[in-house]
């Protein structure tokens, strides 16, 4: 037995490195899949959804399967704003929030709501991208505590109307379903309509009863929600473009290694990108499949539009303090 204890101990050494060399392999913060709960409002069948899973399977691949992403669509967690609540309080990890729902939470996220906020796409893209978006993004994580990680979005918002709009004029006195906001009521005002909160749900009722003489909407959902049935007029406003955060709770972010965020934000840019192409790509096949359905597309005098909004508006604005960033967007090139 004694004659075996010098080669042990010569062994001592390299037992001790494959020991440390297993601990290292099998390190609790990559040995098993750490899986982070993402939440959003919309069904299976949408560009939010098909965004979504996009990003999931980046952030598997990126992190070789170290951290995986477990999806609720259809508001099964909560509506958009209770999901915004839960990542707040640390308890969701990711969503898709549509800025305009979130203004409870963060004073900044009402700059969305302004229309006639971007020239085209293009502008739309270099404000995002740029240090305009930078600057909102940071502003909303020190007011709310969610870090916005990617802009989506990318659809063109009209005016759909149950009588034709051959001209401004034809606005005049309509019942439009507008988002409660003030930038949003204070320019449809402006522009003559009568601006008229209604349920979402409510809306193809509220046209076919004459509640409401139209709404504002993108293309995509137009057609899926089959409004051009009773209001076949679409007037080709664009006076705003969509922008959907992705958001992560900054305690979850803050609880990933550096790696792990860059695997995340990773994740995050790229799915950016598949959701904007996305996003663009099925608003200009829906705008084709209303008109193979026979609705009628009407173009808009948009600078006449601004014309008309920007004094009213511009009060809001500075009422609302958002001058500064609003300036930053518009002086974008």
């Amino acid at each position: 037995m004694t004659s075996c204890l010098p080669v042990l101990r010569r062994s001592l050494p390299l037992l001790l490195a494959l020991a440390l060399l297993g601990l290292s392999v099998l390190s609790p913060s990559r040995v098993s899949a750490r899986e982070l709960i993402f939440g959003h409002g919309a069904t299976e069948e949408t560009a939010y959804h098909a965004s979504a899973e996009r990003f999931g399977e980046l952030l598997k691949e990126k992190s070789h399967g170290a951290l995986t992403v477990s999806l609720y669509s259809n508001s099964v967690l909560g509506h958009e704003t209770e999901m915004f609540e839960q990542q707040t309080a640390g308890a969701l990890d990711f969503s898709i929030v549509n800025p305009g729902l979130i203004s409870e939470f963060s004073h900044t996220a009402s700059i969305f709501s302004i229309p006639f906020l971007y020239r085209d796409i293009d502008h739309w893209k270099h404000v995002l991208d740029g240090r305009a978006g930078r600057e909102i993004a940071s502003r909303i994580e020190d007011e709310t505590g969610v870090k916005v990680l990617a802009y989506y979005g990318g659809s063109t918002r009209q005016i759909v109307s149950t009588r034709p709009l051959e001209s401004l004029e034809d606005l005049k006195g309509m019942k439009l379903r507008t988002n409660p906001t003030k930038p949003v009521i204070t320019a449809w005002s402006a522009l003559g309509t009568r601006p008229t909160v209604m349920a979402y749900r409510e809306i193809y009722t509220g046209l076919q009863l004459g509640a409401i003489d139209g709404l504002l909407n993108e293309a995509e959902w137009i057609y899926r929600m089959r409004f051009h049935e009773v209001a076949p007029h679409i007037g080709l406003s664009e006076h705003d473009i969509t922008v959907r955060l992705l958001t992560v709770s900054s305690r979850t972010w803050h609880s990933l290694s550096p790696e792990e965020q860059h695997e995340v934000q990773a994740a995050a840019d790229e799915s950016e990108q598949f959701a904007r192409d996305l996003q663009i790509r099925l608003d200009r096949e829906s705008r084709e499949k209303l008109k193979e359905e026979g609705a009628t597309f009407y173009p808009m005098d948009r600078e006449r539009m601004q014309a008309m909004v920007a004094e009213p508006l511009g009060r809001v604005i500075d009422e609302m303090g958002l001058r500064d960033l609003y300036d930053l967007i518009v002086n974008t090139d």
